[in-house]
């Protein structure tokens, strides 16, 4: 994670636990979030992946240990498609005119609709901002959601699931599309359960079950023992190309972690 000019990070999280009626989602989580970072956090369903980040927003609050945001920082977050209503009346250009935080006009000036469209053509779905948000692909509703997010102008954008229920080329895109807008100077966290086609291609990673198992690079998290460990069963690793790649990815959705050091 690449710090920034004067070392501040974006976000320090340190010794957080977070509960939901008394029993812990997350345990003694410590995360430090730098300008330019590019994080994938791998774990099964229900591992508490999802709560990290509203963590990371401010939705939740930990019962105890603190999380410090640097003052002014602008978040973005892209829900996971599953959570969304479908059938709600909204064209994509509407959606995205969601996202407008400095509302003086109940109406969107020349101004703004120029930005969403240009952040529609950016994302190469510009030809569809008056469709109905139903009748979009998979592929279409994430980058849809992803344009919102980036009309925000953020400094730290956070996805859940980005590339859940979508092809392979679709996924790929994906990948390369949220690699250029780091490039272009977004610090990214994104949440994945897809080892292969996603978690081994980003520069950092972190293995969550409730606590942080592992953090670093795709070699460092992507071996044996600390998959075992997250996933709940044992998964083989080799290297295809000099990249890991996990034989059995589909272990168990939960399980309680044995904590490995990181």
């Amino acid at each position: 994670m690449t710090p920034t000019r004067d070392g501040e990070p974006l976000i320090r999280i340190a010794d957080a636990t977070v509960s939901y009626d008394k029993h812990a989602v997350l345990t003694d989580i410590d995360m430090t979030l730098h300008a330019g970072a590019f994080v994938g956090v791998v774990g099964p369903s229900g591992s508490g992946k999802t709560s990290l980040l509203r963590l990371i927003l401010g939705s939740l609050r930990p019962r105890h240990g603190t999380v410090t945001r640097r003052p002014g920082l602008a978040t973005a977050y892209v829900p996971q498609l599953e959570t969304v209503n479908w059938n709600f009346p909204i064209t994509v250009g509407e959606c995205v005119l969601m996202a407008r935080t400095r509302r003086t006009l109940p109406w969107p000036t020349r101004a703004e609709r120029a930005d969403v469209a240009h952040t529609l053509e950016r994302l190469g779905i510009g030809d569809l901002a008056h469709r109905h948000i139903r009748d979009l692909s998979g592929g279409q509703q994430q980058r849809m959601f992803l344009a919102r997010a980036l009309l925000r102008r953020p400094q730290l954008l956070l996805l859940d699931e980005p590339t859940s229920g979508v092809d392979i080329t679709t996924r790929h895109d994906m990948l390369h599309l949220l690699a250029d807008i780091n490039t272009d100077g977004v610090a990214i966290l994104l949440t994945t359960h897809d080892l292969n086609g996603v978690a081994a291609h980003l520069p950092q990673l972190v293995a969550l079950n409730r606590t942080i198992l592992a953090a670093g690079s795709a070699h460092q998290v992507i071996t044996a023992p600390v998959l075992e460990a997250t996933f709940g069963a044992p998964m083989h690793v080799m290297k295809h190309l000099g990249m890991p790649v996990v034989l059995d990815a589909h272990p168990p959705a939960r399980h309680t972690p044995n904590r490995l050091a990181a």
